[in-house]
């Protein structure tokens, strides 16, 4: 009498972390860093303020799928630590002698700091009344700066610490640390994704009662990512505002901000690195073309994020991601079983 045939495994079977199209884009993003990183000794200053903007954009939106695309907590009030961080760098840089350069991550560290009493007050809400109470949240934090005088109340006030610093010095200088805080933001979120506690954080956003079965932390985890989420909004406004030389409550603390990260994040692919890449370069195109059509151009935006998300539920990287994989997080076992 024969036996039933066993499958038994291959021991060459091998835990498969990267691509050739990721490896290929590691070549690819090395070489145009150090091509960007020397845009000051040839290029116009005009551009370095673009990328500085558009910059703070990409690493507010990175920060906003981190915490909405990743962790399930969706937020319309992360503009609260963006203004933050821009106010506690103006007013260490105007009021207690700190260079704006250093002040920038000073500033980041001060919203995360805050971030954690803030979120005694975040977490006591789910879904969407977690979403409408970080609006007010913000809210809150726009009308107290704009009542407090030292700071120039409502209508906002002047960078000044950097008057003695030459404009090509400054322009450059801001465009290193733009350059340096959107390859730090990138590189960061890939490798916590890649980790276990990027595991722990997907298990929490699609089911925190069965995470929690298995051990995971949730509440110290979504702690976690709140606060870090709020230092990389901090650090955006405070790399924005030493560019722009000026801060008020309502440019600081617009609801604006998120909306505009939410765009780049649904447009390029929510719960994906590339997806605020995607959509900022897409916004950041729009913008410089569009932007003067004023109320068009808002109409236009929202119509692009209708069409994409109905014809493309993933976004666009979502849809190109199909084929190609720039930041791999998955784990893929690769081998043969045999006979």
């Amino acid at each position: 009498m024969t036996k039933n045939p066993v499958l038994t495994p291959n021991p060459a079977f091998d835990v498969v972390r990267s691509t050739a199209a990721s490896r290929a884009a590691l070549i690819v993003a090395v070489l145009l860093v150090v091509l960007a990183a020397s845009l000051p000794f040839w290029g116009e200053s005009s551009w370095m303020r673009e990328f500085v903007e558009i910059a703070c954009y990409l690493i507010f939106a990175m920060m906003w799928n981190l915490l909405a695309g990743y962790g399930g907590m969706v937020s319309i009030g992360q503009q609260a630590f963006f203004g933050f961080g821009g106010y506690v760098m103006l007013m260490l840089g105007n009021f207690a002698g700190v260079n704006p350069f250093i002040a920038i991550p000073l500033g980041a560290l001060a919203a995360a700091a805050i971030a954690v009493p803030v979120s005694f007050v975040a977490f006591r809400l789910s879904g969407g009344y977690f979403a409408i109470g970080t609006w007010v949240i913000a809210e809150v934090f726009r009308l107290s700066f704009a009542n407090v005088s030292a700071v120039g109340g409502g209508s906002g006030t002047t960078l000044t610490a950097l008057r003695g610093i030459e404009r090509a010095t400054r322009e450059s200088v801001t465009y290193w640390m733009a350059l340096a805080c959107v390859v730090a933001a990138i590189a960061l979120v890939y490798l916590f994704l890649r980790s276990k506690r990027g595991l722990a954080l997907l298990a929490i956003r699609d089911n925190e009662v069965a995470a929690e079965s298995q051990g995971i932390p949730v509440v110290r985890m979504k702690l976690a990512v709140y606060v870090v989420a709020a230092f990389g909004a901090g650090l955006a406004g405070a790399l924005y505002f030493v560019g722009n030389l000026r801060i008020s409550p309502d440019a600081a603390f617009s609801v604006n901000w998120t909306a505009f990260a939410i765009f780049m994040v649904v447009i390029g692919g929510i719960g994906r690195i590339e997806g605020p890449l995607v959509g900022a370069l897409i916004f950041w195109a729009l913008n410089k073309f569009f932007s003067d059509y004023g109320t068009w151009y808002l109409l236009g935006l929202g119509l692009l994020a209708i069409v994409v998300t109905i014809f493309f539920k993933q976004g666009l990287w979502g849809y190109a991601q199909q084929r190609w994989s720039l930041f791999p997080t998955q784990r893929r076992l690769v081998g043969s079983v045999v006979r």
